[in-house]
């Protein structure tokens, strides 16, 4: 972390010095050192500092002589600790920003979905509509179910689906999200449903992955085909 964080303030200081003509960058070597450029000057944009050139060049000068710093070791692990530590308080930030947007967004889809035909609502909040009704049994949360889903976000983006993994998922209801557990046992067996899961019965505060944000609102569209498939293979 620390290397990235000095790598990242030569990056954004070769980036904002005046250039009287762009290299041509010819060389192997140049086009690596431009490439190493781009890299950690991206880098030391996300820390939200300004560079002072002239302290910048001071730094650069020192490293190339392997001359005597002017800060000692103590100082620079001092600065770099307070760097990363900004760097910490800036993402907490951006996170805690875009939690109470998704939660925004995912209450007003809850709302507006409400209101649908064959939308139901239980009490925990979640939502539910059946589009085929199976005939079979209901699982219970101690059951083993084998199902079909795709989930996407509010928006439509698809972040998992069984389709996509080459078969059906197999797995024990109580050990998945909340609204999983509530949902699937809603559905009879041989049935399809869509899940609404508010984000506190899905993955929360926390989120989950690049895709799902934190308090992000899931929809899922679920097939359930089997009920305790290995009890019924074992007895057979």
């Amino acid at each position: 972390m620390k290397k990235a964080l000095i790598s990242s303030a030569i990056a954004l200081a070769l980036a904002s010095a005046p250039l009287a003509q762009a290299a041509e960058l010819g060389s192997d070597e140049q086009k690596v050192s431009y490439i190493m450029g781009l890299d950690v000057g991206t880098r030391m944009e996300g820390l939200g500092y300004e560079l002072d050139q002239e302290a910048f060049r001071q730094g650069l000068m020192e490293s190339a002589k392997n001359s005597e710093r002017t800060l000692t070791n103590e100082e620079i692990q001092q600065a770099m600790q307070g760097a990363q530590q900004r760097y910490q308080q800036r993402q907490q930030e951006a996170q805690q920003a875009q939690a109470k947007e998704n939660q925004a967004k995912g209450e007003a889809f809850l709302a507006a979905n409400s209101e649908r035909d064959g939308v139901v609502t239980t009490a925990s909040g979640l939502q539910y509509k059946i589009l085929e009704a199976g005939e079979g049994d209901k699982p219970k949360a101690s059951d083993t179910v084998q199902v079909h889903y795709r989930g996407t976000l509010i928006d439509g983006t698809e972040f998992d689906s069984s389709y996509s993994h080459g078969g059906p998922a197999t797995f024990p209801l109580n050990g998945v999200i909340p609204g999983w557990t509530e949902g699937l046992q809603l559905i009879a067996e041989g049935g399809k449903a869509e899940l609404y899961i508010p984000a506190e019965l899905a993955y929360g505060a926390r989120g989950m992955g690049p895709v799902i944000g934190p308090n992000s609102t899931l929809v899922f569209e679920v097939e359930l085909l089997d009920i305790n498939p290995e009890a019924e293979k074992a007895a057979e």
